[in-house]
């Protein structure tokens, strides 16, 4: 059978104009929700346990090492998370109490990571008397990463 027949036949699928592709659902929060800790939050990819639905109900529950890189990747995933919160609940002053809690926790870890480890970016590079964000390792260098 060929595409016109198909066509013809009704066998071949098409939308009418302006139809929408598909119809997005995102479940409503409810003010001040329960929250995962930061580290959890990481491994499950939300901070809030109302939102926590498994794709094909396949749940993660692997934990991160702990280490100076999965510490800071997970304070600033708690950030992000209670920022796009705030932003659909402005009012909620609890977490906007631990949205601050978290930047501070953040910011200090990244200073003491980039004391301690490298820089994250070339936007924190402190030695003064070069440029020597191209001489750290890459991430993707697994042996010149190793965390202590």
């Amino acid at each position: 059978m060929d595409l016109r027949e198909r066509k013809r036949d009704g066998k071949l699928g098409h939308l009418p104009a302006r139809a929408p592709l598909a119809n997005a659902y995102v479940p409503f929060q409810l003010e001040d929700p329960p929250k995962y800790e930061a580290r959890k939050a990481l491994v499950r990819g939300t901070l809030y346990p109302g939102l926590d639905l498994p794709f094909r109900g396949m749940v993660n529950q692997k934990e991160k090492p702990v280490t100076p890189t999965t510490e800071l990747q997970a304070l600033g995933f708690a950030v992000q998370e209670l920022a796009l919160y705030l932003d659909t609940h402005p009012d909620d002053c609890e977490a906007l109490q631990l949205y601050r809690k978290y930047q501070k926790m953040y910011d200090a870890a990244k200073k003491q990571y980039t004391n301690k480890c490298r820089p994250l970016n070339h936007m924190t590079v402190t030695d003064d008397k070069k440029y020597t964000w191209l001489c750290d390792p890459w991430p993707w260098e697994y042996a010149a990463n190793k965390e202590g």
